[in-house]
């Protein structure tokens, strides 16, 4: 019995896709998009502080902007690799969205409530849209 050979083999990756992986989920390009778009923003925060470093604080301004610069550029990295898919880029994302939940609970009240909001809603937006069954079963290492 003999194949036709347009038809994919049985255990066969899908068509266009070299690596077996199913394709990734708009859930995921969508966390990987806002995930970029905070990296980017630290990125810019890091930078903003370099030009405002004063020389009676310029130990703290160069190392804010040096946490700032390599969160964000970590961030923007994992935004990549939620693309790629990299399995290895969940657990970053999760955590930095954790640590953005407790920085927007610092600034809950008074004048920086819309930042609180802002930084809540965008990183419970990434962990659901990351953990979702959908984003996960692209990121899990099957290999083991």
């Amino acid at each position: 019995m003999s194949r036709s050979p347009a038809s994919p083999p049985p255990s066969g990756p899908p068509e266009g896709d070299p690596t077996g992986r199913p394709a990734i989920p708009g859930t995921l390009w969508l966390a990987a998009a806002l995930v970029a778009v905070e990296g980017l923003a630290l990125v810019v925060l890091g930078v903003a502080e370099l030009f405002a470093v004063t020389g009676d604080r310029a130990l703290m301004g160069v190392t804010t902007s040096v946490f700032f610069l390599g969160f964000g550029g970590g961030l923007v990295a994992c935004a990549w690799g939620m693309t790629r898919p990299w399995t290895w880029v969940r657990g970053p994302v999760v955590l930095a969205q954790l640590i953005q939940l407790g920085v927007a609970w610092s600034f809950r009240g008074g004048d920086t409530a819309g930042v609180s909001v802002a930084l809540t809603v965008s990183a419970l937006v990434v962990l659901v849209l990351v953990l979702l069954p959908s984003s996960t079963a692209v990121l899990l290492d099957d290999e083991e």
